[in-house]
Parts: structure tokens; sequence; C-alpha cells
């Protein structure tokens, strides 16, 4: 039997990045009856508006994404509203389910949410080590208490709650805002804004050294729907490519793909964020049989394909 037919789905941020390649794979799934919420006319922040979602509607299925997120710059103006923000989102959607008795709940973490200095691989085990990295962590806390209040309500109250935690995601459909896209598309821009401008060269923060692992957005797409499908356990799982790269190898490729032929200033007064990050992604591959597919490579240069056509 479909696991997707006949079942109502509502996808908190299925108009966002993630979300709109979550809506598309369940509905060659089978899956027809999906619910999307809008800012405009449902703000996941406001109680009453998610008490009539709830009222309004019989969910069989949440799967929430919707998430107030950006790279290090905003996350450093901003730690008040990213904190707030994504916990009252994350709270109200999860007890709205709970009271109106949804079958399951998919809350979808964060790699932030790992404690700054974590032994690499990351393995979920490793994440109440430590404090998050300072320049993300009211985000990264924010999201990590969809773990706690997942558990906690599995264990009083019975409900099927799982928490997943995806790595830096890249992809066609990215933010591209300078002011506040993460790491892929922000160096993506750089160098063909410096290409088509003729500039000799570009300024990028911190010295390059710090690692970070990416997932193709489609793939994260299949993983969470696989976990879905197939996952009813308590403990968090990692979802990533298990590949760590170099943020000086990152933007190599991206000067090779982009044909940027100027020069690359660090600037060291700026933050390079978490050190290290790469994920153990054992579990996801014994639990639900989730792999990534796409290479690196590939992954940037369809994004930068994206990007000169949509820009």
């Amino acid at each position: 039997m479909n696991y997707w037919n006949n079942k109502s789905i509502l996808v908190t941020g299925g108009a966002g990045f993630l979300g709109k390649y979550l809506v598309k794979k369940i509905k060659k799934l089978g899956g027809k009856d999906i619910f999307i919420p809008r800012k405009k006319e449902w703000d996941l922040r406001k109680e009453k508006m998610v008490e009539k979602l709830f009222k309004s509607n019989n969910f069989d299925l949440v799967i929430h994404a919707a998430a107030v997120v950006g790279g290090i710059g905003i996350n450093k103006k901003n730690p008040g509203r990213f904190f707030y923000d994504n916990s009252i989102m994350g709270l109200l959607c999860m007890e709205q389910s709970r009271i109106h008795n949804v079958k399951k709940f998919v809350a979808i973490g964060t790699i932030c949410a790992y404690p700054k200095f974590t032994s690499i691989p990351f393995k979920e085990e490793d994440l109440w080590t430590g404090y998050p990295e300072e320049t993300n962590a009211p985000y990264g806390l924010a999201k990590k208490m969809l773990l706690v209040q997942s558990q906690a309500y599995r264990k009083q109250y019975d409900f099927n709650s799982i928490y997943l935690l995806p790595v830096n995601l890249y992809g066609p459909g990215d933010n591209f805002n300078p002011n506040s896209s993460h790491v892929i598309p922000a160096l993506i821009k750089k160098c063909i804004d410096a290409k088509e401008a003729t500039k000799d060269k570009i300024i990028i923060w911190g010295d390059g050294s710090a690692s970070r692992e990416f997932l193709y957005v489609e793939d994260a797409a299949d993983g969470i729907l696989k976990a879905t499908e197939k996952y009813n356990k308590p403990n968090p799982i990692n979802l990533g490519s298990g590949h760590e790269i170099t943020i000086k190898e990152l933007i190599q490729i991206i000067i090779d793909e982009t044909g940027y032929s100027g020069k690359v200033f660090w600037d060291k007064t700026k933050p390079n964020g978490q050190p290290r990050r790469c994920l153990d992604i054992t579990k996801a591959i014994n639990e639900f049989g989730f792999k990534a597919k796409t290479d690196l490579k590939i992954g940037i240069k369809k994004t930068i394909d994206w990007y000169i056509k949509n820009k």
C-alpha cells in the first residue's frame, strides 16, 4: 500500500527552499492532499493562527520544515529573533499536532545544534556534549528544543515524532541574497558578480580553514521522505553526504565552475564559524536506507547554472 495515498499532509515551510522539493517529491510518490501554509495567511508564530490551522484541517502527517535561517552575518545580527521565531513555531506546531491526533510529526532540525567542538565525524550521541558555535547558537538551540519536545511527547503521550539533523543544504532555488545567504550561494554570487563586473578580487570571511559538509537539497528531500516512511524511533538521525571539505577547497571548485579569474582575499577579522563539520551517516543508512547521490561538483554546477538563468 502506498504510504502517501489518502493522507492529509501539512508541510510547514512548503514554499521555501527545501519545502518546494519535499512537496514536489510527495506528489510524485502519490500524495495529493498537501497543505502549504503561507506566512501572510498562517503565521506559525501566532498561537491562535496555529490553533485555527489544525482545527480547520484533519492532518495525518506533519513535516515541520519551516525555519528562519541564514548565514553567519544574519545570525549575529538577529540572535533573539532567530531563537524566538524558530522555538515558538516548533512548540506550537508540535503541540497542536498532539492535541489534534496527528499520526506522525517529522521535525527538521539543524547541524547548528551540535556543540562547537564536536569530534569528527559528528555522531548523534554527541549532541549534548557542549555548547553550539556562538554565532548561530540561538538558532541551533531553538531547533534543538524540537528534539527535547519530541522525546518528551513520545514518552508522556506516545506521540510519534521523529527528529532529523540535515547538514548544510545547497542547490537550485537556494537563497542568493548576500545579507542572509549561506556559504555556497554567497560564494557563487561573489564569483559571478566579480566576473561580470571584471573585478580583480573577491573578499571572503574567515581564513578558509573551516570545514563543512554539504547535502544537495534534492538528496535531503529524499532522505526526509524515506525517514517519514520508515523511521519511528525517538533517537535523532543525521542526514548528510559524509564528505568533508574546507572553505578554501570549496571556493576553488566554485572558481573553476564559474570561470572567475581574479584573486581571493581572506578577511580574517570575520569569524570562521564552527571549526569543522562532518557527520556520521551510519544510522540513516541502517535505519531507512538513505545515502546521498549527488557529487558536490555536479551539485555546485547545477546550482551555478540555475543562478545564472534565474538571477
